[in-house]
């Protein structure tokens, strides 16, 4: 059996074809502006801060034990260097002292939680009384306001960002990291982030490992020799006026 087309029947499916193709070529593209617009919507910490100086952040997460806290903060005085601790509640409950240690030398301290859970699996509200738990504990010891803070493990969705945002807190992630916490020496550290540096750069370390406290002398002394200045997160970061972008560096707006 053998099927006739005529000329106009071609036409038609030629034309139903091409249609079909299009409209699949269409929506593709849809998609994908989509998936585009919300990436860029995203709600995003600050990983670094772009400037003209060459200054940086250098950052201590305390989560574990304080027993190389008096050497961090000596080596910290010698090189007349301040940096900013990131302090989880639980810790400050342990060791007291040493968060007032800490303010009393003039370094800064933001919150990293109370408990350090898994913030993206907490609804608003138990993201908000991680925060604020922690916070109080801060400031019922050093008498000053905390507003930075920094999300256990790193990780955040847009709920734990905007909660921070909504009630006052600047989320600050890292855009350098020492792996410190996986027993890196002073050498490894340093191989490690001496082509990462760059102005505005955030460095993640945490005291209570292997080898950070006899590494920070070392690690201060070459970020130093770069050229570079070591400045609180809360003077790095723009407070008004800036937007994230994709990369998550806070970048300030410029008045028209």
């Amino acid at each position: 059996m053998f099927l006739v087309f005529s000329k106009e029947k071609i036409q038609t499916y030629v034309v139903s074809v091409l249609t079909v193709v299009l409209l699949i070529f269409i929506a593709n593209i849809d998609k994908n502006d989509v998936i585009q617009t919300s990436a860029l919507e995203r709600n995003l910490p600050i990983y670094n801060v772009q400037t003209d100086e060459k200054n940086i952040a250098f950052t201590m997460n305390c989560a574990w034990n304080a027993d190389d806290i008096d050497s961090i903060l000596e080596t910290l005085r010698n090189n007349n260097v301040k940096i900013t601790f990131f302090i989880v509640g639980e810790w400050v409950d342990k060791y007291p002292e040493a968060v007032k240690k800490i303010a009393e030398e003039g370094h800064e301290i933001g919150t990293h939680s109370n408990t350090h859970p898994h913030v993206n699996k907490l609804s608003s509200e138990k993201n908000l009384e991680e925060i604020k738990t922690s916070v109080n504990k801060i400031e019922k010891i050093i008498n000053q306001k905390v507003t930075l803070y920094r999300t256990p493990y790193g990780e955040y969705n847009d709920i734990v960002i905007e909660t921070a945002k909504n009630n006052g807190y600047f989320p600050i992630q890292w855009n350098i990291d020492t792996l410190d916490y996986e027993g890196l020496n002073c050498e490894q550290m340093w191989n490690r982030i001496k082509s990462k540096l760059s102005n505005g750069a955030i460095i993640l370390s945490h005291n209570g490992t292997e080898h950070t406290a006899d590494s920070l002398d070392t690690l201060i002394k070459n970020i130093k020799n770069q050229g570079y200045n070591f400045v609180k997160v809360s003077d790095l970061i723009y407070k008004d006026n800036y937007i994230i972008n994709s990369n998550g560096t806070q970048i300030l707006q410029q008045d028209e």
